[in-house]
């Protein structure tokens, strides 16, 4: 899949170095300071939360962390936005039922 190279609120995303992350117990390759959402849409994965009420799958929409639409549990937090949180190596990324204030354990 093609890689988002420029964010229109972040500007142009320098390319760190390859880094390994996990995506609901999938291992998944990115690159270190790019969008989370960025990373998980070159790999082919499109839906990152399912809405409450009638559970439809949700993914990336307005990309500048505006909308809830990308939100995943990451490391534990939910409702993170995933178009402008910066990929760090081994992040554990959950796909997210609703929008919740609640913690996840892991």
């Amino acid at each position: 899949m093609t890689r988002i190279s420029e964010h229109p609120i972040l500007g142009e995303t320098e390319k760190g170095r390859r880094v390994t992350f996990f995506m609901d117990g999938k291992t998944i390759e990115g690159y270190a300071g790019e969008p989370i959402a960025v990373a998980l849409k070159a790999a082919g994965v499109m839906v990152y939360r399912y809405t409450q009420k009638a559970h439809e799958p949700r993914g990336i929409f307005c990309a500048i962390g505006r909308c809830t639409d990308c939100v995943m549990i990451v490391d534990g937090v939910p409702n993170i936005r995933t178009c402008i949180t910066p990929l760090v190596e081994g992040m554990k990324i959950q796909t997210q039922d609703g929008v919740s204030g609640l913690e996840v354990s892991e």
